[in-house]
């Protein structure tokens, strides 16, 4: 594909961005909802139980296929990714079947469980192989550059369900999750439709433009990438109706994906682990639980609306940059040096944003709880949770980007490799979660999630450090701040935390006044150290202003 990768992959981070945000404000007010007409048990359950069951049907059976495919998308034989990508449904089932009944049947909490929750677990079961069935449209959609298609799409989902989902319990508050389940159900027809109907719509027009022509199709396709699509009928998207001269399916990729899926187990029990120790294990009541998840939404907020959606698209620029079965110094010399500085300032970046929440974050906990849901926030273990989440969000960004680098440009023996290491950090990470949790209850877990982060970015960058050892690039440099931007987080710390000893609570808008300061005065240091790297974003902005006044 001739499009530019690196202008796409940005745009995609930037929407993403502005989803997250979207999402994660959505999933605030639901929360602050449920908590007020339901109670923070169910909420517990919903937030704890029911999304973990999601979380690991769909990660387990998409994430693999979605990885390896995603990988050097120019060189695919269509027909054979299709046939792959439709193997995940029948996967998708089985894992549905045996989540499913694990749910149901053997993980029984000693509480007595709200209404409609076995009709909710078969809900969220369902809703995943509904989605899995245009797995395969969503990746075209990610291989050839449907940066806004995914956005919109997402959103409109989000709505459905959060609207249906409100309606449902302002009409019967006493069946959470009756309406738990119907809103997931809803948003996964709606999500799977709308992808084919895109599609349809869009096939036609390049029908159209190719016979007819026509100037006027110019503005609604795009002809680079029309000439290049593979499908011309949306029944091409269902398996073995592409021409295909090889074999059913590609086995490098099949091979490929065979790793990512070991892999993803142990990376799944390696994020979701508090979920599963919540799940498998009576640590926390229902009611704590949803107490936690409400601090944790909100401690973990950097991380799901920039860190993510960075990681999401540093992974596919870096697939498409830096080709895994070769060594650094003998691919091309302008991709390698375009890829390294850009792993350098995501490194640089991340960590930066890391350090000035950590700062600010043990000074700003409290007014922040308070903002949020009033003084029964402002409590001692609120306040520490997120005060501890503050570190685990710089680890966060830092594993983030390093993994997404090493997962891009891995072989497959090397991510085999690897699966071995994660693991041991698997098994480490669950032992000291749960016994974090017995002696310092629900700030165990995110003690444990900052020891899982520690050895993982430990892993990562031992890869990075080794796949450029005998070359002149250190990107691994960007993950060290800057002198000037070190003294001003020091200034702000110390300012900052006296202004909370003086001015909170009863002074509110005090110290609320002087973080501001101190964080311009944090902003402006860091700006006069990477100001390159702020002029590439301006001259960006300029270009694309000046593109946007020019097709007006």
């Amino acid at each position: 594909m001739a499009p530019n990768i690196l202008k796409s992959s940005l745009e995609n981070a930037s929407f993403n961005i502005i989803f997250q945000i979207l999402f994660r404000c959505v999933t605030f007010v639901l929360n602050a909802f449920v908590v007020r007409h339901v109670g923070q048990a169910v909420l517990g359950v919903m937030n704890v139980r029911l999304l973990l069951l999601e979380s690991m049907i769909l990660f387990l059976s998409r994430e693999p296929f979605m990885k390896a495919c995603l990988t050097n998308t120019a060189e695919h034989n269509w027909a054979q990714v299709v046939n792959l990508l439709w193997v995940t449904v029948p996967i998708c089932a089985l894992m549905s079947l045996i989540f499913g009944y694990t749910w149901l049947f053997i993980l029984l909490p000693s509480e007595v469980l709200p209404p409609y929750y076995t009709f909710a677990v078969c809900a969220v079961a369902v809703s995943c192989i509904i989605e899995l069935s245009s797995l395969i449209v969503q990746l075209v959609a990610s291989a050839f550059l449907f940066v806004r298609l995914k956005v919109v799409l997402d959103t409109i989902m989000i709505i459905i369900r959060t609207f249906t989902f409100v309606i449902l319990i302002l009409y019967q508050p006493e069946n959470a999750l009756f309406a738990f389940g119907v809103a997931q159900l809803v948003a996964a027809i709606f999500y799977t439709t709308s992808h084919y109907a895109y599609f349809h719509f869009y096939i036609t027009k390049i029908e159209e433009f190719k016979v007819q022509e026509r100037p006027s199709l110019k503005d609604d396709v795009d002809e680079s990438v029309s000439m290049e699509f593979p499908f011309t009928s949306i029944k091409d998207f269902l398996p073995g109706q592409l021409v295909n001269s090889g074999s059913l399916l590609d086995k490098k990729l099949s091979i490929l994906t065979w790793s990512f899926f070991r892999q993803g187990v142990l990376k799944q029990i390696l994020t979701e682990g508090e979920r599963l120790i919540m799940t498998i294990m009576p640590v926390l009541t229902f009611a704590e639980q949803g107490t936690y998840e409400i601090v944790n939404n909100l401690g973990s907020l950097a991380a799901r609306f920039i860190f993510r959606p960075i990681e999401d698209s540093g992974y596919f620029y870096f697939t498409q940059m830096v080709k895994r079965d070769k060594s650094i110094p003998d691919q091309n010399v302008v991709k390698v040096q375009e890829s390294v500085n850009v792993l350098t300032q995501l490194c640089s970046v991340v960590t930066s944003i890391g350090l000035i929440v950590l700062v600010f974050g043990q000074s700003y906990s409290s007014l922040l709880l308070w903002l949020y849901g009033g003084p029964k926030l402002t409590a001692y273990l609120p306040v520490l949770l997120l005060r501890s989440h503050c570190l685990a969000v710089l680890l966060l960004g830092i594993n983030g980007v390093t993994e997404c680098y090493t997962n891009a440009t891995a072989d497959s023996k090397t991510i085999d490799r690897n699966n071995y290491i994660m693991i041991y950090e698997s098994v480490a990470f669950l032992v000291v979660s749960y016994f974090f949790a017995s002696w310092f209850g629900p700030v165990g877990f995110i003690f444990g999630n900052c020891v899982n982060m520690a050895l993982r970015i430990l892993h990562s960058t031992k890869f990075i450090k080794r796949r450029h050892e005998n070359t002149k690039y250190r990107p691994l440099l960007g993950l060290v701040p800057k002198p000037i931007f070190v003294a001003s987080l020091i200034l702000a710390a110390v300012i900052t935390k006296v202004s909370q000893a003086y001015f909170f609570p009863s002074e509110k808008l005090i110290h609320l006044f002087i973080g501001i300061v101190m964080f311009g005065l944090v902003m402006a240091s860091w700006v006069y150290e990477h100001q390159d790297l702020v002029q590439l974003g301006v001259n960006k902005w300029r270009d694309r202003r000046n593109k946007h006044k020019k097709d007006d």
